[in-house]
């Protein structure tokens, strides 16, 4: 394949090739707004579980129910996105979630919170997917893990403005407010992303020398915008027999689980146990997403560096996978510090571990294998990921009720060296499948 220019590089340079990261940015931003979202039930879950009487494994069971349903929401993103195509599919897919988020302000009970979450769950999943299928689309691979940090470091943004928003619209209208704000930022997000997207292939005003850029690296053709759930049953079947696909399953299954807990349960963790008000959760429980979004954007770009300075995608994706796995075990002893200040350091350090990981873990899929198929096969991880990630909070309020949040802790620290394992074991060689 000819050579072309890589952003930031010769005389093109970033701001003469700068509509990719525009769309980049407009990735982070709508995964930063899911993210509020989903968050937004953290933030407020002391103040909920006082409403409406739940514990520790009533908790668990809200966010089992969230990520089951992200599983499932994942799992069918394939298709979605070849019979809809990205455009369409991120802009349903936000759509439904925005809403789904507003409806969790009419819940009256247990059983009403549990479908919101569900429905926010499944109407999530295609977000990833639909993202990285998009960043196969628009970025060579020298730069797909700086892409994919922007897209993760949304999701770390989100994290980071959930406390201040979210618990700003508690303390001063209550609990459902919290909800319905975050949903309507999202339908605005829709409305510009309808107005502004297109492939690079149709993209109005395209220079020669981006769309040069943004094809340099496509794997396959990409795929047709109107699409067949059969055709890509047949994708998943053609891949599912490859060692390096049950990697990517194996290892979101084990590794997710990680991120999910300090997501889901740190601002209850510090409400409950560390003795924090919402209000000043709204602050402090801003630290560890900055960390997390650091983490992202310093991840993805030192693994887009370590490429472009000669060394092979295989080994800056798994040397940067191993370095941020090894990074979250700082986390290990933070619940059983005395200090919260200490406590607050190293679950933020940990944080950005993780998304450091993240930043070279997530573009796998588009490094293996073809354009058409990134969707549905990250599709199939991310599910596993999620369902992991499911299973894990039922373990994590089990955990909590009969040995306390150090057990939690030391646990969920401990999941991305398995993570890693995996990867290296199943992955041997990260490059284009043939």
């Amino acid at each position: 394949m000819q050579e072309v220019p890589t952003g930031g590089q010769g005389s093109l340079g970033f701001f003469a090739t700068r509509r990719r990261w525009q769309v980049a940015l407009l990735l982070s931003l709508v995964t930063a707004i899911g993210s509020i979202d989903r968050q937004a039930m953290a933030v407020t879950a002391a103040r909920v579980k006082e409403a409406f009487g739940l514990d520790a494994v009533h908790y668990g069971q809200l966010g089992f129910a969230f990520l089951g349903a992200y599983a499932v929401g994942q799992l069918l993103s394939g298709p979605f996105v070849a019979r809809l195509g990205t455009r369409l599919s991120l802009a349903w897919a936000a759509g439904l979630w925005s809403l789904a988020a507003m409806a969790h302000a009419l819940a009256t009970g247990f059983t009403g919170l549990l479908v919101a979450r569900a429905a926010l769950g499944l109407t999530e999943g295609p977000n990833y997917p639909t993202a990285m299928r998009v960043v196969a689309e628009w970025f060579p691979r020298s730069e797909r893990s700086l892409a994919a940090g922007w897209v993760s470091a949304g999701a770390g943004l989100g994290l980071m403005l959930a406390p201040l928003l979210a618990g700003g619209l508690a303390a001063a209208y209550g609990w459902q407010a919290a909800f319905v704000v975050p949903g309507i930022f999202g339908l605005l997000w829709v409305v510009y992303w309808r107005r502004f997207y297109r492939a690079p292939e149709d993209f109005p005003g395209l220079t020669s020398a981006e769309r040069a850029i943004a094809l340099a690296d496509r794997h396959g053709e990409a795929a047709p915008v109107v699409g067949s759930f059969a055709a890509q049953w047949q994708a998943w079947r053609k891949h599912l027999h490859r060692r390096e696909t049950w990697g990517l399953i194996l290892s979101r299954f084990v590794g997710d689980g990680a991120y999910y807990f300090f997501a889901l349960w740190l601002p209850l963790y510090l409400q409950t146990e560390r003795g924090f008000s919402i209000l000043s959760v709204m602050w402090v429980g801003m630290v560890p997403f900055l960390f997390a979004d650091i983490g992202s954007l310093l991840g993805g770009w030192t693994g887009q560096k370590l490429i472009q300075r000669g060394w092979s995608v295989n080994r800056s994706r798994k040397t940067m996978i191993w370095a941020g796995s090894i990074g979250a075990l700082v986390a290990f002893p933070a619940a059983s510090v005395d200090s919260w200040v200490l406590a607050l350091v190293l679950v933020s350090l940990a944080i950005g571990s993780i998304q450091w990981k993240t930043a070279s873990n997530f573009p796998l899929a588009a490094d293996l294998y073809p354009a058409q198929d990134v969707a549905a096969v990250w599709g199939l991880s991310g599910a596993a990921g999620s369902l992991g990630g499911a299973l894990f909070q039922l373990g994590v309020g089990a955990l909590v009720v009969n040995y306390g949040y150090p057990a939690a802790f030391a646990v969920a620290s401990s999941l991305c060296i398995v993570q890693a394992l995996i990867i290296s074991v199943m992955v041997p060689r990260i490059e284009p499948l043939r």
